[in-house]
């Protein structure tokens, strides 16, 4: 995860110095100056994301399952309600591809004590954008918000196992989320870069068949943990 927010501040400062020259001047040329007074509008944003898990045991033994978290890819839709001058309801249902990968200890064969665990998230986040005073063309905000997602490779209807190297997750899951970001205004249209943690709520395994299963049977929970990391345009 530290590696993709050393991109996004990277990404962020490379944009900043060569298209936002000027913004912070002591008087700029003010762009899209009625841009925020529109009562909707729309937009899309590209991002990356960083997916793993939290998980809670039933008891210390055995040792802790190791997850590894790898760099996924984002995109999808922005729709903005604008309630007063501060705040904003905010629906962005995206896609999102990641993978994580599951080390569980205790086994002498790597094909039982390794797993990757790909998917592909549909996430349909509602989220309240609180923004601060506008200076010149930047705008910083903070949102917070609760989503659901939907996990198109969950295995969940597959009557096999970990036993047959079958890693199952529940379909539908909730999550709350907490992030900040800035809007910059640009000469055509509003960029805005930001990141957000995503915390889930629910279990989200389903159990081997096996009650005693060296894969499940001592886990309490496993919940996701993500950082988002998206790049907007309207």
């Amino acid at each position: 995860m530290k590696k993709i927010i050393i991109l996004f501040l990277l990404l962020f400062s490379s944009f900043g110095f060569t298209q936002t020259k000027g913004m912070f001047s002591y008087d700029p040329l003010v762009n899209l100056e009625n841009f925020d007074k529109v009562n909707v509008y729309w937009g899309y944003f590209l991002g990356f994301n960083s997916y793993g898990f939290k998980i809670d045991y039933k008891s210390l033994q055995p040792a802790d399952v190791q997850v590894e978290s790898t760099s996924g890819f984002n995109v999808g839709l922005v729709g903005d309600f604008r309630l007063q001058e501060y705040f904003n309801l905010r629906f962005e249902p995206g896609l999102y591809y990641t993978q994580r990968n599951l080390m569980y200890p205790n086994f002498t064969k790597q094909l039982d004590a390794y797993r990757e665990v790909k998917s592909t998230y549909i996430h349909f986040p509602l989220l309240l954008k609180f923004s601060a005073l506008r200076t010149g063309n930047v705008r910083p905000y903070l949102e917070a918000g609760i989503s659901r997602t939907l996990n198109l490779g969950s295995n969940s209807n597959s009557t096999e196992d970990n036993l047959q190297q079958r890693f199952r997750m529940k379909t539908w899951t909730s999550n709350y989320e907490l992030g900040f970001g800035i809007d910059l205004y640009l000469e055509y249209f509003k960029f805005s870069p930001s990141i957000r943690g995503v915390f889930g709520m629910e279990d989200e395994l389903i159990r081997d068949n096996d009650p005693n299963s060296p894969w499940t049977s001592n886990i309490e929970s496993i919940k996701t943990r993500a950082i988002l990391i998206n790049f907007t345009f309207h």
